[in-house]
């Protein structure tokens, strides 16, 4: 039997079983939501598949996304990892994950958590899109603009609009598989939220 997935995953089987196991199931692990947002946030001007290949060189290289360890990252840290081949060597990158690791630490001071706190862009519910072609998917939508604006007044770096859909996405806060994929019908009937 052939099964029918979302165009993109069709490329490598990495982005085929992320696809099947990990996007856009609904995500509320503080500590996993963290890594969406670094991870998408170096992204940006990339593919996905390179960040996916990267996956782990960025979990060992950044202390398995421990926000305490990484917002006390100092120069010589910074250094280090600008020379690491494992993940994206962009020194603005590398600086907004420190920068981001202590404004996510703030909000999980403020709030008792990020995951209250990232999911109010949704009113705490996935939202189920209808598309039926991957050229249907927005790469932003007035969710996403709101978001954006709110993490930037915060301080956050890297969260345009578009990063913040692919982590919205990712994370399952909004369902983007498209009709006709196997885990559309899968992610909507999801009973654990």
């Amino acid at each position: 039997m052939t099964v029918t997935r979302c165009q993109w995953a069709c490329a490598t089987p990495m982005e085929q079983q992320y696809h099947d196991a990990e996007w856009g199931v609904p995500l509320h692990d503080d500590r996993k939501l963290f890594e969406f947002l670094i991870l998408e946030g170096a992204q940006a001007g990339l593919s996905w598949s390179t960040i996916l290949n990267k996956r782990e060189g960025y979990r060992a290289a950044f202390d398995n996304f421990d926000a305490t360890k990484i917002a006390s990252y100092d120069d010589k840290k910074i250094k280090q990892l600008l020379s690491n081949p494992a993940i994206v060597r962009n020194r603005l990158k590398v600086n907004a994950a420190v920068t981001n690791a202590r404004i996510y630490l703030e909000i999980m001071q403020q709030q008792g958590g990020f995951d209250e706190w990232i999911w109010q862009f949704v009113d705490g519910e996935p939202l189920h899109n209808h598309f039926h072609k991957a050229e249907d998917v927005p790469a932003n939508t007035p969710q996403s603009d709101l978001m954006a604006r709110e993490m930037k007044k915060r301080g956050f770096k890297f969260v345009g609009t578009t990063i913040c859909y692919a982590f919205m996405q990712a994370t399952g806060m909004v369902n983007d598989h498209t009709t006709d994929c196997f885990r559309y019908r899968e992610i909507v009937d999801l009973k654990f939220l």
